[in-house]
């Protein structure tokens, strides 16, 4: 009976001692085949919206800058359409590119975790993160963020080990030996992937100063050689932290360049006026500030259930720690962890114009090898703390919160697409030559065939959202439509609908009502006409109205 017991507790130290190229493929894979449902769905949301596009101008034409000049960095458009021109334009071909970056991420995160602990920790960290619902709806994606967070975290992996006590002069293993340059250059990639990626070489680069001037003015005690509290020690510490700090503040050079040709070329340094507006300007005042730090601490250590691993590393702080416990998570690491988080944090509270939790996709990995950290060391079943980790995401991957979120938090996405994409598939067969009213993204669905949603593109009117007053308005012009495919603009789930509406006079009542779709029903009342079709799954619902009418209108693009 040993022996099984004995294979699985070596498991872990077997798959760490596969070469890296192996353990890519084995993510691969694992990667592709738990999405295998997801690979041929049409285009969602902001891949519709900007990142397909916007790799289709590179595809189509070389160049680097989309024609909506919104400012985003190049690199994913170039990896995307250069692929296209190796094997054609396929919606697989790009959710398989996006499963290989995410496979890239995992690797690293592993990598990252054994270094930092050993191969048991890496395994669990690297499962957990991989079903944890916002990097599984994510790992599918062409979405810029996967592209970025697998930059970053190799940059990790080559970064935070070097922060091991006792590294600083060289002492430990191979492994932790700087490398500088090849972390400027992920970073500089990551930065090239998406601009906010900078936050993270720029968090490390003010942490590297910090210890630099903490390791100067201890300089005369150097004899004593003791140590900064920072889990390094001072003896020739200084020239490392300066050749870090060079290192870390060198990855925004590609950016700048980046920028600059884009002004060169466009006269905009960071997109067009709207873009910069919404992501930018437009956020910065004091209410909207608040509100966003609240949501990202939220996001950070609450969303998805990823409050639970935490309460469980909060809880071994009350236990003793174990007399034969593994290797903990060492001081440097784990303070340039928390930089990392709060860099976060704060930065992302201010820039970009929704509140995403994929723009924190390379922090949570981070908070989970600080929860296995402390697991390992107070209680030898944390496995069991960790499959109690694992179950938590893998619910949450399909049941939703009494709250607000986005769809792409969990596999909510997948429903907003079947249900739209059976509310298109149903107008084109049965009224093929109907000049619809609709909103976005739906209105590009069905212009745009290399989205994925029709073969041919049809005749829209497209109005906001429906909303009351965007209704109203369309009804002011119901003679330039014959039929409308309403959905879900503002998603809610249907427990959290009941609630804001029984409560009309609280703030959240207030602001949901300000601002929520009419039903299919009330829509059309308003518009005279009847509901042929209607669909919903988990909250995400669409429907199809027709009109007892029948003329022309003209073809117009969504706004």
């Amino acid at each position: 009976m040993k022996a099984p017991f004995q294979r699985i507790r070596t498991l872990p130290a077997r798959i760490a001692s596969l070469p890296d190229s192996l353990l890519l493929l084995l993510f691969f894979a694992a990667v592709a085949l738990s999405h295998l449902t997801l690979l041929r769905l049409p285009y969602f949301w902001d891949e519709g919206g900007y990142y397909i596009p916007a790799a289709l101008d590179f595809y189509h034409t070389g160049q680097l800058i989309p024609h909506f000049t919104n400012g985003h960095p190049p690199l994913p458009n170039i990896l995307l359409g250069s692929l296209w021109r190796l094997v054609g334009f396929h919606i697989l071909a790009t959710r398989l590119l996006a499963c290989s970056f995410a496979a890239l991420a995992f690797l690293a995160i592993f990598r990252l975790t054994e270094r930092l602990l050993d191969a048991s920790a890496a395994l669990a960290v690297t499962l957990l993160t991989s079903v944890y619902p916002i990097w599984f709806a994510q790992s599918s994606l062409a979405h810029a963020d996967v592209f970025a967070a697998a930059f970053t975290l190799w940059a990790f992996a080559l970064y935070l080990p070097s922060l091991q006590a006792g590294s600083a002069n060289g002492s430990q293993d191979g492994r932790a030996q700087p490398h500088y340059l090849s972390v400027a250059v992920l970073f500089s990639l990551a930065a090239l992937s998406k601009e906010t990626s900078i936050i993270q070489p720029a968090a490390l680069t003010a942490w590297e100063m910090v210890l630099l001037f903490g390791s100067r003015r201890s300089r005369p005690e150097r004899h004593q050689e003791p140590s900064l509290g920072l889990g390094l020690q001072q003896s020739g510490s200084s020239g490392r932290h300066g050749a870090w700090a060079a290192a870390l503040a060198s990855s925004v050079l590609p950016l700048i360049a980046w920028f600059a040709y884009h002004h060169h070329v466009v006269g905009f340094t960071f997109g067009n006026p709207a873009f910069l507006r919404y992501n930018a300007t437009a956020n910065l005042t004091a209410a909207h500030i608040l509100r966003a730090l609240c949501y990202r601490f939220l996001h950070l250590f609450w969303q998805r259930n990823i409050w639970l691993p935490i309460a469980l590393a909060l809880y071994c702080l009350l236990l003793p720690r174990r007399q034969d416990a593994p290797a903990a998570l060492q001081p440097g690491p784990l303070y340039a962890m928390a930089v990392l988080a709060a860099a976060n944090w704060l930065a992302f509270s201010v820039l970009g114009g929704a509140l995403l939790t994929r723009y924190l996709l390379p922090v949570y990995p981070l908070i989970l090898i600080v929860c296995v950290s402390q697991w390992r060391i107070h209680t030898r079943r944390w496995p069991l703390f960790a499959a109690a980790g694992a179950a938590a995401f893998l619910s949450v991957l399909w049941l939703n919160p009494p709250s607000m979120f986005a769809p792409e938090d969990n596999l909510t996405y997948r429903d907003m697409i079947v249900v739209q994409r059976e509310a298109i598939d149903f107008v084109q067969q049965r009224y093929p030559g109907a000049t619809i009213l609709t909103a976005w993204p739906v209105s590009s669905d069905l212009l745009e065939p290399y989205l994925g949603y029709v073969n041919h593109p049809m005749k829209v009117v497209a109005i906001d959202d429906f909303t009351l007053p965007q209704v109203l308005l369309a009804a002011r012009e119901s003679n330039r439509y014959n039929t409308a495919i309403v959905f879900t603009t503002h998603f809610v789930t249907p427990l959290y609908r009941r609630y804001l509406l029984s409560h009309p006079n609280t703030w959240r009542g207030r602001a949901f009502a300000a601002k929520r779709d009419l039903t299919p029903t009330e829509t059309a009342a308003l518009l005279g006409c009847r509901v042929v079709w209607r669909a919903e799954r988990g909250g995400e619902w669409a429907a199809v109205l027709r009109f007892p009418r029948s003329q022309a209108a003209a073809l117009r693009p969504p706004r």
